[in-house]
């Protein structure tokens, strides 16, 4: 690969190669970046639910304990 560059200018290199990646695969790269965030979105959300569940079910269940005595 290192042969390939030999001779070529740094512009080509560092500017020109990744701006040929990113327009060939960016629709692929921002099709997982979408992919992974949505799924820390649904992480985050399945979190906060599930606590809140936790949070009400102790706050019911301890307040009816407490009635009962």
């Amino acid at each position: 690969m290192r042969e390939i560059f030999t001779g070529l200018p740094w512009w080509v290199k560092w500017i020109a190669v990744p701006v040929i990646a990113l327009v060939v695969f960016g629709g692929l790269i921002a099709s997982v970046a979408y992919f992974v965030i949505s799924l820390l979105f649904k992480a985050l959300v399945f979190v906060a639910l599930v606590g809140g569940l936790i949070y009400v079910v102790r706050k019911f269940t301890a307040s009816s304990s407490s009635r009962d005595w």
